[in-house]
C-alpha cells in the first residue's frame, strides 16, 4: 500500500505578504485517501475548488465545512512549518543573499523536515508517493524540489533504518488533486489564527471577509471534539534565528483558545442584538434581518446560524442534522 504525502506553501518569503511564511504537509494512507475521496467530490461538486484565501463570502460554506470535518476525522497526520520572515531577511542579509535566494535554500531543508515527521511511523516496507502543489519554481535547475526530495527521502530513510521507499515525486495543479485543496485551507487556517486576522480592521470590505472567514473556523471548532483533533492531528514547528534548537514545536491550542475566547464574545454581541431586533419587528425575514444587522450578502450563513442558536438549536444545525 502506498502512503501520499501532500505538500504546500502559502505566504512566500520573497513575496512579503505577511509575517510569516508557512509550510505544510499531509500524510494519508492510500486506502484511507481512497475512502474519501469520493466523498470529497460529491461535497465540494465537479469544477470546483477550495482555497482558503477565496472564502470571502459564505456561499460555499458547506462545502468548506464538511470537507474539512471528514477529513480530519480520518487518520491523517498534518505538519505546519513556519518562518519568520524579518528572521530570515536578516539571515540573508548577513549571508549577501536576496530573499529569493534564501528561499530556495529553505526549499532544500523544510520540505525534508516536514515529510519526516509525517513518514516517522511507517512501517518498514511501505512506499511514499509526494505530491507538490504545482509551482514552476520547483523545475528550475537552482530548486529541482522532485528530484532532491526523492533522492534526500531515500537517503533518510535508508540512514534511519525506516524502510520506506520513495516512489515518486510529482506536481499536480490543485484542481486535480482534492487533498492539496485541503492542505491549501488547513494552512489557510492556521495563518488566520496566527497572525489573528480575525481581529477588527477599519475597511468594511475587509471586515467582512475577515467576519466570514471566522464564522468558518468557529463552526468548524464548535463541532464535537474538533479542537481536540486538529491540535492531535497538526503539528506547528517555527524556524527562530534566536534559539539554540532553532527549530521549535508550537502549541496550537494557545491560538484556538485566544480566538474563539474573542470569537465567542463577538458572536454573543452579534445575537443580542438580532434578538433584539426580531423582539421589535417579528416578522422579518432572513433577508431583512441580515440587511437590520448591518450586514453584505456574503454574510447569510451567519445569520442563518444565528437563529438557528436563538430558536434553540446548535449553531450547525441545518448542516449536521442532514
Amino acid at each position: 500500500m502506498t502512503y501520499h504525502i501532500f505538500f504546500d506553501e502559502s505566504n512566500k518569503l520573497d513575496q512579503k505578504s505577511g509575517g510569516y511564511s508557512y509550510y505544510g504537509a499531509l500524510g494519508i494512507d492510500e486506502s484511507v485517501l481512497n475512502r474519501i475521496s469520493k466523498v470529497l467530490e460529491s461535497i465540494i461538486g465537479p469544477g470546483q475548488e477550495l482555497h482558503f484565501a477565496e472564502y470571502n463570502n459564505d456561499r460555499k460554506f458547506e462545502k468548506y465545512f464538511r470537507s474539512i470535518l471528514l477529513t480530519i476525522a480520518q487518520d491523517i497526520h498534518v505538519n505546519i512549518f513556519l518562518v519568520n520572515n524579518e528572521d530570515a531577511k536578516k539571515m540573508g542579509d548577513s549571508m549577501g543573499i536576496n530573499e529569493k535566494q534564501l528561499r530556495q535554500f529553505f526549499y532544500v531543508k523544510i520540505p525534508e523536515r516536514l515529510f519526516y515527521g509525517v513518514t516517522r511511523n511507517l512501517a518498514g516496507g511501505e512506499q511514499v508517493c509526494i505530491i507538490l502543489d504545482e509551482n514552476n519554481e520547483y523545475e528550475t535547475p537552482e530548486i529541482n524540489l522532485n528530484e532532491s526530495l526523492h533522492r534526500q527521502m531515500n537517503a533518510h530513510s535508508a540512514y534511519r533504518k525506516k524502510g520506506y521507499r520513495i516512489e515518486s515525486v510529482i506536481s499536480q495543479e490543485s484542481h486535480e488533486s482534492l487533498l492539496l485543496q485541503i492542505i491549501d485551507v488547513l494552512i489557510g487556517m492556521v495563518v488566520f489564527l496566527i497572525e489573528e486576522q480575525y481581529k477588527e480592521t477599519i475597511s468594511t470590505k475587509e471586515r467582512d471577509v475577515r467576519r466570514v472567514k471566522g464564522d468558518l473556523v468557529y463552526r468548524i471548532l464548535l463541532e464535537p471534539d474538533m479542537a481536540e483533533h486538529l491540535q492531535s492531528k497538526i503539528r506547528l514547528y517555527e524556524w527562530n534565528t534566536n534559539s539554540l534548537e532553532q527549530i521549535l514545536p508550537l502549541n496550537l491550542g494557545d491560538y484556538l483558545s485566544k480566538f474563539l475566547v474573542e470569537q465567542t464574545q463577538y458572536d454573543l454581541s452579534e445575537m443580542l442584538k438580532l434578538q433584539q431586533i426580531r423582539c421589535v419587528t417579528p416578522s422579518l425575514t432572513t433577508r431583512e434581518l441580515r440587511e437590520a444587522m448591518g450586514y453584505s450578502n456574503s454574510r447569510l450563513k451567519t445569520i442563518q446560524g444565528y437563529l438557528d442558536q436563538l430558536n434553540g438549536k446548535s449553531r450547525n444545525h441545518y448542516y449536521t442534522s442532514k
